[in-house]
């Protein structure tokens, strides 16, 4: 069966701190085929680690869990789905507004989802509470002229 993307990979690790810098690399590796610029990559490192972060520390509260990573190329989109199965997201517009922790005493800034956004073309947030969050990441490539 042929697959509608042009590429795709997935990853699945521990939600253990030493790991986020694991998914970065990964991530950029497989956005590398699309010959990004620098830049491009930076963006896309970063909001692959506060995404990762997000899962591990407010997901799985620093418990064991699974960090499930999907990534796709469409034409020169990569589109980076980032789920865990944890606690979920009580209220998502809350959650996404600027310098909302729910961490304060872990010296959180509470920027994350305001990084992912300012970083990506697209970012979506789904999650249902007890069962886990979904973030879809999408970072358009230029073509190098």
């Amino acid at each position: 069966m042929k697959s509608k993307y042009d590429n795709e990979m997935k990853l699945e690790m521990a939600s253990k701190s030493c790991n986020e810098a694991f998914a970065r690399i990964t991530v950029a590796a497989f956005a590398s085929q699309l010959d990004p610029t620098i830049e491009e990559i930076a963006d896309i490192k970063t909001a692959v680690s506060e995404a990762v972060t997000n899962c591990i520390i407010h997901g799985y509260e620093n418990a064991e869990g699974i960090i499930k990573i999907d990534c796709k190329i469409e034409e020169r989109k990569v589109i980076i789905e980032i789920s865990d199965t944890g606690k979920g997201i009580e209220n998502i517009d809350i959650a996404r507004e600027p310098l909302y922790t729910t961490k304060a005493d872990l010296e959180r800034s509470g920027m994350g989802f305001t990084i992912m956004e300012s970083f990506m073309d697209d970012l979506k947030i789904e999650s249902i509470l007890g069962l886990g969050t979904k973030v879809t990441m999408t970072k358009i490539i230029k073509e190098n002229t």
